[in-house]
């Protein structure tokens, strides 16, 4: 089976071998924009009558533009797809109309996890410009809360255990796997209160941490946050860090919202690069993609 036409409405970083994968499954070919569309009458100009569009998660397709697009049948997301109040495609309402959304997972999270280590090994041991106590301090021990625990948190805690560090969850639903592998359990209050360091892995869009969250962690701790976004008050987070002893560390997508006031914080180590994005992860993302539009294809016929 073919469809008329594949757009990619923006840059979805396929690897060239992937779009020339799907030229085979397009009877107009594809068309390939590798920059970021600036309004919604440009996403609109370039999808026109294409009958499959591939998006990342920088750009919305929201209600409007999927109603002015009678044609479309696909619409294949470039990045994580966990719910549609996360998504930047208005997932269910497309759905509604007899489009198929798809959306990938697992495919940046190794980097994260690299980033996260390494660089919370730099703060405590003091290898970079910032120390996190008067002496370096070990992983081994550490009470360390991770907030969110699907894929990436899952890893984190899994290359955490061997250090002997002392784990902390929670999440929206319990997952007795890990607490029989040494993971505790705890209310976000009290793991707030607990916990040392707390890393965030949540989906886009979601606030957590306002002001009450933030004095309950209190002084002396440090905050990763690897997320698609600020899952918590920008405002709050910002009198946390002015507090005595409070680092956090951010990688370019969680950090990418943050006003420029508070990227100047001299706690705050925020690194441009998004963590999760490797050689390894353009082809895991690749690979995803290619393979759910050929399922809805497989499917279709």
């Amino acid at each position: 089976m073919k469809i008329n036409k594949i757009v990619c409405v923006d840059n979805t970083k396929l690897k060239d071998w992937a779009v020339e994968e799907l030229q085979q499954y397009s009877e107009q070919g594809v068309d390939n924009h590798k920059d970021y569309p600036g309004s919604e009458e440009e996403v609109l100009n370039r999808i026109g009558d294409a009958e499959a569009v591939l998006v990342s998660w920088r750009t919305e397709l929201g209600e409007e533009i999927i109603r002015q697009c009678p044609n479309l049948k696909y619409i294949g997301m470039a990045c994580s797809l966990y719910d549609d109040e996360s998504a930047n495609v208005a997932v269910n309402f497309a759905r509604e109309q007899g489009i198929a959304v798809t959306g990938i997972r697992d495919y940046g999270d190794p980097g994260v996890i690299e980033f996260i280590i390494s660089e919370l090994v730099r703060l405590l041991h003091g290898f970079g410009e910032q120390q996190w106590k008067e002496m370096p301090v070990e992983l081994t021990g550490r009470k360390i809360g991770i907030i969110g625990l699907g894929t990436t948190g899952q890893m984190l805690a899994e290359c955490l255990l061997p250090f002997g560090a002392d784990l902390h969850y929670f999440s929206r639903s319990r997952k007795p796997e890990w607490e029989e592998k040494g993971l505790k359990y705890l209310g976000l209050d009290e793991l707030l209160q607990e916990s040392e360091i707390i890393s965030l892995h949540l989906p886009k869009n979601t606030e957590i941490l306002k002001s009450p969250e933030f004095a309950q962690f209190g002084e002396g701790k440090i905050l990763v946050n690897t997320s698609l976004g600020l899952p918590f008050r920008e405002d709050a987070f910002k009198k946390w860090l002015e507090k005595d002893g409070n680092y956090a560390i951010f990688d370019g997508d969680g950090g990418a919202s943050l006003t420029e006031e508070t990227k100047n914080s001299s706690r705050l180590i925020a690194n441009p690069k998004s963590a999760g994005w490797s050689a390894e992860t353009h082809q895991r993302l690749s690979e995803k993609v290619v393979r759910n539009l050929k399922a809805y294809l497989s499917a279709e016929s």
